[in-house]
């Protein structure tokens, strides 16, 4: 299949999906742009040659890269901004057409981790019926108490409608690189090389032994999107908590580029939330753990 171990892909399953109306641009919605963080035109050095970075994905070789002056989002977006773009367009995402997505084993109820369909390759995820942006964990869950967690089961075709509905676009692996680094020149994370810097957590990964033991405070799964430290351009979370699309082609007509790594990695398996890291999943493609982050053309 062309997604990784990080996130199964749609190809995995033979369900066909319904129809689905995409929604018409709101003028209302251009506000979300105004939160928007310009950055100036750069030259950077993108890509990493990590000795941990796995080769298939080719974050290599480290290269000079120049982009345009854009804006971006300090988080991504949430489950309230997801929300409104449903209630203003009543737009159904790729999962809700499939009725179908998938979910870590870890955190659905023992009945359901039992019964639902377990993905061959990487047999922690479940295809879990019900599994929707509203219904994370499927039926009997809720995003209530989660309004500022970042919307997760969003496909690149879901994020792009958003995108279309709020003025936005998805930003290119370049920009988003140049964002996640805050300013960093070849470190490894936003904030520098060390992952724990004096003992401190800075990002929301897997902590314990990947799958079976969590030992992190509360339980795995997303959490706020503003929290941790902002990066040096003020954007919260770059790396870890959920994956983010960009609008780039990983494999063409076939996979497109996600950055930023989730709360499922952890070096044992995956160690894909440094900076230079990438991943891939097919468009119509949805997990508990891939979300987005918008950005724009600067003024």
């Amino acid at each position: 299949m062309s997604s990784s171990c990080c996130t199964p892909g749609r190809a995995t399953l033979t369900i066909a999906p319904a129809a689905s109306t995409a929604p018409h641009r709101s003028e209302t919605a251009l506000r979300i742009a105004k939160q928007l963080i310009g950055l100036p035109a750069a030259r950077f050095l993108m890509g990493g040659d990590d000795p941990d970075g796995i080769a298939a994905d080719h974050e290599g070789p480290v290269r000079e890269v120049e982009v345009a002056p854009f804006r971006i989002a300090p988080t991504t977006v949430t489950n309230a901004q997801f929300a409104s773009f449903v209630k203003a367009t009543g737009y159904a995402t790729e999962a809700e057409s499939f009725n179908s997505s998938f979910v870590f084993c870890g955190l659905l109820p023992e009945e359901l981790a039992d019964t639902a369909e377990p993905v061959a390759e990487v047999p922690w995820w479940r295809a879990v019926a019900g599994a929707t942006w509203r219904h994370p964990e499927g039926p009997g869950s809720s995003i209530e108490s989660r309004q500022n967690h970042p919307v997760v089961h969003i496909s690149w075709n879901d994020a792009q409608a958003f995108c279309e509905w709020s003025g936005t676009r998805l930003p290119t692996e370049a920009e988003w690189e140049y964002a996640a680094r805050g300013g960093l020149k070849r470190r490894r994370f936003p904030w520098g090389d060390e992952l724990a810097p004096r003992g401190r957590t800075m990002l929301n990964i897997w902590q314990g032994d990947f799958p079976a033991r969590y030992t992190g405070p509360g339980g795995p799964g997303t959490v706020p999107a503003k929290s941790y430290r902002p990066n040096g351009y003020g954007l919260y979370n770059t790396v870890g908590n959920v994956w983010e699309w960009t609008a780039d082609w990983f494999v063409p007509d076939i996979s497109r580029v996600m950055r930023g790594g989730s709360y499922l990695c952890h070096d044992s398996y995956c160690n894909r939330y440094r900076v230079a890291a990438r991943s891939r999943n097919t468009p119509d493609s949805s997990t508990a753990n891939i979300g987005f982050r918008v950005a724009a053309d600067s003024r």
